[in-house]
């Protein structure tokens, strides 16, 4: 209720402002209470502004176990097996509607985005911030806005375009074109890539010129531009500052591992700690105020708890009637706290590695297929899972939640933060808490960037390119190499799914490539227990719904809901 007073109130206000004669009653700063005349005057304000799109953003994109992992569940990477099929698209009929949590959420905390940057940028001008300033605020406030209108491109099409602080309340939006939202996004990122500061100027975590070239990159694929993409991916790849790590390095180098578990491993993504492949990284401290994450309960990315299995809830006992594994999550390779909700397709899991199984992507540090009983009080300790397999694959909850072939990156063997250990000598943790994936997150990675620059190769005509840049980041893995007459977009979707994994936003990728459907539909097997194993995804599920309740409210305009989907 009383949010609903709050905005009747300001729109009076507005009403009964506009009827005033005197206009000197506008220009009134509020002295005894913060509001936008006050408090956006010196850097130390704008500064904060900026930090609140970092907040923003990384709660859209990676914080919590809802909404940044709609951009994985029922893909081509994997599905909900906790048969749930009014949400985490268990089933698109029932998940993706105009008025469900999905289609609101990201519409939502995209324009909030777009309006703190708007609000920035109106504001700067007339502000006591040096020139100078003024320069790097505008470029971090329009890489965020292109962030925002990019991402909103992908997922729901053509989009309302609102470059002004709005300051009343406003109900005639129309949607511009999917094309007219890249290129307002290319126009933020263009200045955003030109002004912001280089990588090695900026602290950990803190965005960057070469951030802004890398999305700026995807923008451009997304028009076409493929040259222009080629060369906005080239000065990432080709700045003196990145390139791939090649070495052991990090936290646990001295441990048995390889180079590509070293990048996941805690504390090891910054470039504080020698990693020159980390373009922009979300930073996650534990109990530190705007750490996120907590040791007294679940909060930050939520990967380990959602993509890792629970052995621990296997049934079965040795002949001595001992369970084999220990009641609780471990932090070893049984997987932390997971509760085996996010499963694999049988793609991601097996179908991506038929190339070369060899890969070090798919070694036994990277991609878990077997573990070991851990519970020293059974006769069957030390024995792995697939000593016993036939005893293991009874039942359907077995094979989907209990155990499954999943990434060593979500999740943080040893390295859990030592408040949540119940036993520190075994490193069962404490379950009501566990379950964050305690390390920072890559949002951008310079892998990426060199398949990124492959898919515009590929759109020039440049097959043999495409296969180089591919090349790199096979070779980094030990992998085969491929031939240019291997290169398809499909190819470079497996790809993808292999040097990233759960760790991209799957549904960015598919949505903007018109591949949702496609991808989905051939590779996602669902829960087997339910009608059409809920994978009745559709057509038109490759864009989002427009939410019913801003088609409702936009009662001076027409806002057209994409095709597919009911009125409400």
């Amino acid at each position: 209720m009383k949010r609903i007073i709050f905005y009747i109130s300001i729109s009076l206000i507005a009403v009964n402002l506009s009827g005033c004669f005197d206009s000197a009653i506008l220009d009134e700063v509020p002295l005894d209470f913060a509001s936008p005349e006050n408090s956006y005057v010196t850097e130390a304000d704008f500064n904060s502004a900026v930090i609140a799109l970092y907040d923003q953003a990384r709660l859209a994109l990676s914080d919590g176990e809802h909404r940044p992992l709609d951009h994985i569940y029922g893909t081509d990477l994997g599905y909900n097996g906790a048969n749930q099929l009014n949400q985490r698209f268990g089933s698109y009929l029932a998940t993706l509607l105009p008025t469900s949590d999905p289609a609101i959420y990201h519409w939502r905390q995209y324009y909030r985005i777009i309006s703190g940057a708007n609000i920035i940028l109106n504001r700067l001008e007339g502000s006591k911030v040096s020139d100078q300033h003024k320069i790097l605020v505008e470029a971090q406030a329009k890489l965020f806005r292109g962030l925002a209108y990019r991402n909103l491109a992908h997922l729901y099409g053509g989009v309302p375009i609102e470059l002004e602080e709005t300051q009343s309340p406003k109900t005639d939006y129309v949607r511009a074109s999917r094309e007219e939202v890249y290129q307002q996004a290319a126009n933020d990122l263009e200045i955003a890539s030109a002004n912001l500061p280089g990588i090695t100027e900026v602290r950990d975590g803190e965005i960057s010129n070469l951030a802004a070239y890398h999305i700026l990159a995807e923008v451009y694929v997304s028009l076409e531009r493929w040259n222009d993409a080629i060369e906005a991916a080239g000065v990432v790849i080709d700045d003196p500052s990145t390139s791939l790590m090649t070495e052991r390095f990090g936290s646990l180098k001295d441990e048995p591992g390889d180079v590509y578990w070293d990048l996941s491993r805690r504390y090891n993504q910054n470039r504080s700690v020698g990693n020159t492949e980390g373009i922009w990284v979300w930073q996650y401290e534990v109990d530190v105020p705007g750490g996120v994450t907590s040791s007294s309960g679940l909060s930050g990315p939520m990967l380990e708890r959602d993509h890792s299995p629970r052995p621990w809830s296997f049934t079965v006992r040795d002949p001595s009637g001992v369970a084999p594994f220990l009641p609780q999550g471990v932090s070893d390779n049984t997987g932390g706290r997971g509760i085996g909700r996010f499963r694999g397709t049988n793609h991601f899991n097996y179908g991506i590695w038929q190339y070369d199984w060899e890969d070090m992507r798919n070694s036994e540090y990277n991609f878990i297929r077997d573990v070991a009983f851990n519970n020293p009080a059974s006769e069957w300790f030390g024995l792995k899972l697939s000593d016993k397999m036939s005893q293991f694959r009874v039942t359907l909850e077995d094979t989907i939640r209990n155990f499954y072939p999943y990434q060593a990156k979500v999740t943080t063997p040893g390295q859990h933060p030592s408040e949540l250990y119940d036993n520190p000598v075994l490193k069962t943790l404490i379950s009501s808490s566990a379950g964050t994936t305690y390390s920072d997150q890559y949002h951008i990675r310079l892998a990426e960037t060199y398949l990124l620059r492959a898919e515009a190769y590929l759109g020039s005509g440049d097959s043999q390119s495409a296969a180089d840049d591919i090349n790199v980041v096979r070779e980094r893995a030990k992998a085969r190499l491929i031939t240019a007459g291997e290169v398809d977009i499909d190819f470079i979707l497996d790809e993808r799914m292999r040097e990233l994994g759960t760790e991209e936003k799957r549904r960015l990728t598919l949505n903007r490539l018109g591949k949702l459907y496609e991808r989905t539909s051939k590779y996602c097997e669902g829960y087997p227990g339910v009608a059409n194993f809920g994978v009745d995804v559709q057509p038109y599920h490759n864009l989002f719904p427009i939410p019913f309740s801003e088609i409702e409210r936009n009662t001076g305009a027409v806002l057209i809901q994409n095709p597919g989907y009911a009125a409400e």
